[in-house]
Order: C-alpha cells, then structure tokens, then sequence
C-alpha cells in the first residue's frame, strides 16, 4: 500500500541519484523517540515509575504519550510544577537503569537509514532528548554510524513545537527548506516540521494515534518501514 499523501504539492526539490537511486529530498531530518528507535514502551514505564514513586499514582497513558516528543522536564512542570524537579530525578534514574533492556531498533530502519546513506541522503536527528541519552538510543538502535548529525535538548533554547531544533539541524546539513524534510512519530513532530517550513513524513508505529496525525495533516503518512522508504526513496 502507497503512503498516503496530502492533497496539496509539497516543496518537490530536484531529485538525486546515484547508483540507480533516487532520493526525495536530500536531506532528512529524523525524530528518535517512536521513529528510529522503539522507545515508547520505556518512556511510558519511566513516567509512571516516577509519577508512583513521586506523587504515589499512576497517570493516564495517552496523556504521557502526548507528552513525547516535547521537553521532558518542560512536560513535567506544564503538569505537576511543584514536583517537578523530583519527578524528573526519578525518572531520569529508573530510566537510565532500563534503557539497555527495555529499548531496541525497529526492524528494517537500520536498512533504510544504510539504503539513505548509499543514495547519497545527508542525514540527522533533532530531538528534545538530552545528548548522552539520545547517543545512546542511537547505539542501541544500531544506527548510531549512520546519523552523523544530532540536535539534541542542550542545543536550542525552545524545543518542539518550536522550529529551532528542526532549522539547527538542517542548517548544519547544509540545507535549506525546500530541500529538507523532517520524518516523525507525533502530533509536535508535523507543528514543528510547519512552524520551520519544512516537508513532513509522519509515522504510524510510535506515540502518536494514527487518527490524530492525520488529523495534523502530513505531507505523507506511512504506516509501515516499507512505505516510508516509498516515500523517501
């Protein structure tokens, strides 16, 4: 099945080939959390860890859900500012404890991230995790070789939905807007994506439900790793 597509053109920069493939864009900028790495199942264990340990209930799993992809601490303090600083501490300590075990790559992403490289696709990453933890996600992933380019929490001083992280990333590709495309899991992935004035491929397979991002309006939906290689490929 064909990505599916919004009805109106998308910035449909010149093509590159090499060996006989041809990429979109040349320049993608990924999300990490729920779009290269599996991560999702972990996040929502550590909230809830902390939110147990900190405030002594669990907290509805949408709602964190919603939560990803944007600042952690930010997310903590928007909810429960006196105990923010606390629930950050747990968390940030019971996550670290798990993430060996608990986060993996999806499968086929490795392949798709090496078939990106080989066509000739600069590659990076802009997330609202901090650096080590995204490093690692990334080694952990198995595609830590392969995205030579990380904007992380500590480089910008707004995170998503702000466009900051995406525009720093793109422009230490040496890229620009209508050469670049961000791909992410959530709903804060395809505002931020608008807000820097980039193209965005949205996946089905992390946070965000699938009704809420078409909802966001992407310029492609994928629902499979196949499909988002149809569209960057």
């Amino acid at each position: 099945m064909p990505p599916t597509s919004r009805a109106h053109p998308l910035h449909n920069p010149a093509p590159i080939t090499i060996d006989g493939v041809t990429a979109r864009w040349p320049i993608v900028i990924f999300d990490i959390d729920g779009t290269l790495v599996d991560s999702v199942g972990l996040i929502v264990a550590s909230y809830q860890h902390a939110f147990r340990t900190v405030l002594g209930h669990e907290e509805d799993e949408d709602r964190i859900k919603g939560w990803i992809g944007q600042s952690l601490y930010g997310s903590m303090q928007r909810a429960y500012p006196d105990q923010a600083d606390r629930l950050f501490e747990v968390y940030t300590r019971w996550n670290e404890e798990h993430t060996a075990a608990m986060l993996s790559s999806f499968p086929g992403i490795p392949e798709l991230m090496e078939d990106l490289v080989e066509a000739g696709v600069r590659i990076g990453a802009a997330t609202s995790k901090r650096t080590q933890p995204a490093q690692w996600a990334l080694q952990l992933g198995q595609i830590n070789q392969l995205v030579p380019l990380l904007v992380a929490h500590e480089d910008v001083d707004e995170h998503k939905p702000s466009p900051k992280p995406l525009l720093l990333a793109m422009v230490r590709a040496g890229g620009s807007p209508d050469r670049t495309v961000y791909v992410g899991d959530a709903v804060v992935d395809i505002a931020a994506a608008r807000n820097a004035g980039l193209d965005c491929v949205a996946v089905t397979w992390g946070a965000g439900k699938r009704e809420d991002l078409v909802e966001a309006a992407p310029d492609v939906l994928c629902d499979t790793v196949e499909e988002l290689r149809a569209a960057l490929l």
